[in-house]
């Protein structure tokens, strides 16, 4: 994957997560209980500091670009899907059996996250 698609992807993300931050704060205030509000603001802060970490990704790419980092873009990619978007869905319908896929999300940021940092230690440049 190319940093600027990397970069995109981030900028789109982090766009998102506040926008649903605000959604939270504006309009579900009314429609849900304290704890899934909790919830839903902590699937929007998940978002948004891995939204930074793909442009992170996206920039260390750009100046690294014989490196490879496409598949860690992708694990944060995969743990906004399945744990941001797990915990909003679970949140603002009820759906607990959605919880057993938020931990597979978590893994992907967690994998990410230490690729990327053993990535950057055995990196060429």
């Amino acid at each position: 994957m190319k940093h600027n698609v990397i970069i995109s992807v981030g900028s789109f993300n982090a766009a998102l997560a506040i926008a649903l931050g605000a959604f939270a704060a504006h309009g579900l205030e009314k429609h849900l209980d304290e704890r899934s509000i909790q919830v839903f603001n902590t699937a929007a802060d998940f978002h948004f500091w891995h939204a930074l970490g793909l442009i992170l990704v996206g920039l260390i790419t750009k100046n690294a670009p014989q490196e490879n980092y496409s598949a860690i873009a992708g694990l944060m990619n995969l743990g906004i899907i399945l744990f941001c978007g797990s915990l909003y869905v679970l949140s603002t319908t009820g759906m607990n059996w959605l919880g057993m896929i938020t931990p597979f999300g978590g893994t992907s940021f967690i994998i990410a996250w230490c690729w990327l940092a053993w990535k950057s230690l055995h990196s060429n440049s």
